[in-house]
């Protein structure tokens, strides 16, 4: 169970601990933060509220600490990479019992993060050795006008102290996400977890302090983001930023200054249905890519523009498969679980009231009880009601008749947003067409938008994001080159 058995000396009481020099810690502050289970509406976890103070101890030690693992040779750092991977796998339950009792994850899913997620570590391991043992050597003599006289090495180095900030919705696998990448490549990391989701974090925190990883190097600090967010973020110890979630990320991104930033920021993916597309997959695709986890996902299906003709057949097929959907709490592995916040609920019924004042057809009632949103499919939505612009975060799909391609391919591209659209139809020669001219950082052709799997490049465009994330490029872009220029007294030519 959760804080149990390994995990015990990372509480105190009833409250958390955060993580710093190695060490599990109570704040200074005295005071701590409530983590409200969704489905119950109560305390589920408290957390510590860190300090201004503490937030620098743990940069400064982040920033000697990363010196060290520098110096730290790549099979040693690929090894302790590896071995917390196994230590997060073997300690499954006790993560996933976090994520269904913090965020309502279906227990399923919670389980299968964490699993994700220690593949995501170990496959890091591996892309890193393999990219990061590799250099380039240039000859000056390539460029008009030079002798061999000058052999250029090049190299990548790190940037130093990583701070990774994961939403809710994947506060585990979105963490590890930009810590593989950042260690694997010889920084340090400052994480900062939600705090729906704090609890699972700290948990996959302590697999990482179990593998044994130098003093210093990983730290989690915990606290209201409205008390030690912009601390963070504006940090002179920071050098590089990692985000995922919402509107944040563009004060982020005002207030960071000259460090890199990686970005995803949400988004309206548009679904695109042609009158050629197989319409079972449709439906299949609409429910998995809209309802799963509730709709909580960056990547939910979250407008669906379909061609006028075959409109009334898709909505019948879907409404189908949504009256089959489970409704009910995550522990008992339901499809529609209660989205993570009072909030977010309310957000999400603003949206379905102004499309009900403005006459959208509903397809089932409108349900809610509490943080509980029963699953429903809006019909005729038009482009003046807010529900076919914002995103909801949570059951809810909108279906706008088009009655032409360029007519959804303009709707596509007017949204402030472009993470990722889908298309289908049988015609490849149409939907590569189609994927050109949509202004989104990834197209799937015939399925709905994924983030997955987890090596594939992933990125937004406009206010979606910026920078591109999966492994490769996440390593990539926690590095810097680095060359080494040779001058020779004489030119110098390889005789073979």
């Amino acid at each position: 169970m959760a804080g149990t058995g390994q995990y015990a000396e990372i509480l105190d009481g009833d409250v958390y601990k955060y993580y710093s020099e190695g060490e599990w810690k109570k704040s200074s502050s005295g005071k701590s933060v409530a983590i409200i289970n969704p489905t119950t509406r109560t305390t589920q976890y408290k957390v510590q509220a860190c300090t201004q103070a503490e937030v620098n101890k743990a940069m400064e030690t982040a920033k000697t600490a990363q010196k060290s693992w520098a110096k730290t040779p790549l099979w040693k750092r690929a090894e302790l990479l590896h071995k917390a991977a196994a230590i997060l796998k073997e300690h499954k339950a006790p993560i996933a019992e976090c994520l269904v009792k913090e965020i309502a994850k279906p227990a399923k899913d919670s389980v299968t993060e964490v699993v994700r997620s220690g593949d995501l570590v170990s496959y890091c391991a591996e892309e890193g050795v393999r990219i990061l043992g590799e250099g380039k050597f240039l000859v000056s003599d390539s460029f008009p006008g030079n002798e061999r006289t000058k052999y250029c090495l090049t190299s990548k180095i790190p940037l130093g102290v990583v701070l990774a900030i994961p939403p809710f919705n994947y506060p585990v696998n979105l963490a590890v996400s930009k810590i593989a990448p950042a260690l694997i490549a010889g920084n340090s990391i400052v994480l900062k977890p939600p705090t729906q989701g704090a609890v699972a974090a700290l948990h996959m925190v302590h697999c990482f302090h179990l593998a044994g990883f130098p003093k210093g190097l990983i730290s989690c600090i915990t606290g209201k983001g409205s008390e030690i967010g912009d601390f963070l973020t504006m940090h002179p110890g920071v050098n590089c930023i990692s985000f995922t979630g919402g509107d944040t990320g563009i004060a982020i991104s005002k207030k960071a200054g000259m460090v890199p930033l990686q970005m995803e920021l949400g988004g309206k993916d548009a679904c695109i249905v042609l009158e050629d597309a197989d319409l079972d997959l449709v439906a299949a695709n609409i429910i998995k890519g809209g309802f799963s986890y509730s709709g909580q996902r960056c990547t939910a299906v979250k407008v669906v523009l379909v061609m006028e003709s075959v409109a009334d057949a898709l909505v019948d097929k879907v409404k189908a498969k949504v009256a089959k959907l489970t409704v009910g709490p995550p522990e008992k592995d339901c499809d529609i679980t209660p989205v993570v916040s009072e909030s977010s609920a309310n957000y999400i019924e603003g949206l379905v009231k102004d499309a009900e004042q403005k006459e959208a057809t509903f397809c089932q009632e409108y349900r809610r009880e509490g943080n509980l949103i029963w699953p429903l499919l809006l019909d005729n939505v038009r482009p003046d009601m807010r529900i076919a612009w914002e995103e909801p975060f949570g059951p809810v799909l909108p279906v706008i008749r088009i009655s032409s391609v360029e007519e959804g391919i303009h709707h596509c591209n007017a949204s402030n947003f472009g993470l990722q659209g889908c298309i289908f139809t049988r015609d490849i020669n149409k939907a590569m067409l189609i994927s050109d001219a949509m202004e989104t950082g990834t197209v799937q052709i015939n399925s709905a938008p994924a983030r997955g799997p987890d090596h594939f490049p992933f990125q937004g465009i406009k206010d979606s994001g910026i920078g591109s994330q999966g492994i490769t490029n996440s390593i990539n872009m926690m590095t810097k080159v680095k060359t080494t220029v040779i001058n020779l007294p004489v030119p110098s030519y390889t005789m073979g």
